[in-house]
C-alpha cells in the first residue's frame, strides 16, 4: 500500500519537473556530470589506497585527503539534505553504482552479456535511489519500504535491471524523465 502511494507520489513529481523543463525552470544535466566526477574521484580514492597499500609508499595515502576533500566539496553541491545519514548513503550509493558499472564493463568485455546487462540494471538502479534522495523525492527511512529483492541478483522478468514495475523502476523512470544529459 504504501509503495503505491509513493509511486503515485513519483508520477505527480515526474509530471511537475516535466511542467517545469517545459518552462526551462530545471536542467539537472550539469548536476548529472558532477555525479559522474564525483564516482571517479571515489574511484581515485580507491585506487590511491591500494597503489599505497601495494607500494607501501605513504605519500599514496596523502593523496587520498586532496582528492576527498575535493570529493566533498562537489558532493555538498547536490546532497543538500544532512538528515540522519543521508550524505554516507549518497557516496555509498555512488561509489557503488560507479563499481557495478566498472564489473559490468568487465563482464560486457568478457563476453557474458547476460551478465553485464544485470550489473548494468543494477547500476542505475542505486543511481536513480541516489537520486530520489538528492532530490528530496524519498527520505531515508522510506528506504526502508523499498523490496529488499530488487538489487537481488535472482531477481528475473519485471524488476530485473531495473525493467518494468517497482519502486526501483519508477526512480528509474524518474531520472530518464528529468536529467538530460544532451542538454547543453
Amino acid at each position: 500500500m504504501d509503495e503505491v502511494k509513493t509511486i503515485k507520489d513519483i508520477d505527480a513529481l515526474i509530471n511537475k519537473f516535466d511542467a517545469m523543463k517545459k518552462r526551462e525552470q530545471m536542467d539537472l544535466s550539469a548536476d548529472q556530470d558532477l555525479t559522474i566526477a564525483i564516482m571517479n574521484l571515489v574511484g581515485i580514492e580507491e585506487h590511491f589506497f591500494f597503489t599505497g597499500a601495494k607500494t607501501g609508499k605513504n605519500e599514496y595515502f596523502d593523496l587520498i585527503n586532496e582528492v576527498r576533500n575535493i570529493r566533498k566539496e562537489l558532493l555538498k553541491r547536490i546532497v543538500t539534505n544532512y538528515e540522519g545519514e543521508v550524505w554516507c548513503i549518497s557516496k555509498h550509493l555512488l561509489a557503488a553504482s560507479y563499481r557495478l558499472m566498472e564489473v559490468g564493463t568487465k563482464q560486457l568485455d568478457l563476453g557474458n552479456k547476460q551478465e553485464a546487462y544485470d550489473f548494468f540494471g543494477k547500476a542505475y538502479n542505486l543511481y536513480s535511489l541516489f537520486w530520489g534522495l538528492a532530490m528530496k523525492i524519498i527520505s531515508a527511512t522510506d528506504l526502508k519500504k523499498i523490496d529488499p529483492l530488487s538489487l537481488n541478483k535472482q531477481d528475473h522478468g519485471e524488476r530485473a535491471g531495473g525493467i518494468g514495475g517497482g519502486i526501483m523502476a519508477k526512480f528509474g523512470e524518474l531520472v530518464k524523465k528529468v536529467i538530460n544529459c544532451c542538454i547543453e
